[in-house]
């Protein structure tokens, strides 16, 4: 490996363990039988709420953790509710006859565990848990009401150097969609930037549904050496 490379990759290292991103410490990972790669925040919210039981015409069964920084972090990043809140909220779901309380874990490897034996269920575990026998969901945030679907969505290459050195994360990127459907424009706001240069190729060539304006959205985007 040549010089100039080496000096890329020790800085990547270093800006890895360094940065604490957003939504940087939990991954989103579903049953390999769910059709869809991404996910939106509202869609997320509705599953782990009760109020969305299907996605891409798959039933979903959602899965959370008794507790411990996965479960704190997923509840104030997507569901903006703490674990008493959450806890109320389903018991009051169920007294009403509306829904039942959801199905319960002690650990991320339990996550994982019913999430790669149960057809259309998604959890969430922190970022360095091994996630073999499961598929990580891109989590996409859309501003304003517009949000768009997924038509095509191209894979990142994970860089060889960081992959060998395990090195991973969750990289942000602010994603500019254009009326057509085609990404205009796809910017690193959090996360390795190695990592985050490789995201945005892939993200470039992703298509969404046509739309009647121009639409902003942050995604986010695993990169899991241990898979």
């Amino acid at each position: 490996m040549d010089h100039p490379k080496m000096i890329l990759v020790a800085l990547a290292m270093v800006m890895f363990t360094s940065t604490n991103t957003r939504a940087g410490d939990i991954k989103i990972i579903a049953n390999p039988a769910l059709k869809a790669d991404t996910i939106s925040v509202r869609e997320l919210q509705g599953i782990f709420l009760g109020e969305k039981t299907s996605l891409e015409g798959m039933h979903v069964e959602p899965v959370f953790e008794k507790g411990g920084r996965a479960h704190e972090s997923f509840l104030r990043q997507y569901l903006g509710r703490s674990s008493d809140d959450l806890q109320k909220y389903y018991l009051a779901l169920q007294f009403s006859g509306r829904g039942t309380m959801p199905t319960t874990v002690a650990s991320d490897a339990e996550v994982v565990a019913f999430v790669a034996g149960t057809r259309g269920a998604i959890g969430y575990v922190s970022a360095g848990t091994s996630t073999e026998g499961v598929k990580i969901l891109t989590v996409a945030v859309s501003f304003g009401n517009n949000e768009r679907k997924l038509l095509t969505r191209v894979d990142p290459i994970y860089p060889e150097e960081l992959y060998k050195r395990s090195i991973g994360g969750t990289v942000r990127l602010k994603v500019i969609i254009a009326p057509n459907g085609s990404v205009e424009h796809a910017e690193l706001l959090g996360g390795n930037p190695v990592l985050g240069d490789a995201a945005i190729v892939a993200v470039q060539k992703w298509k969404y549904a046509p739309a009647s304006s121009r639409t902003v959205t942050e995604i986010t985007i695993p990169f899991d050496p241990n898979r």
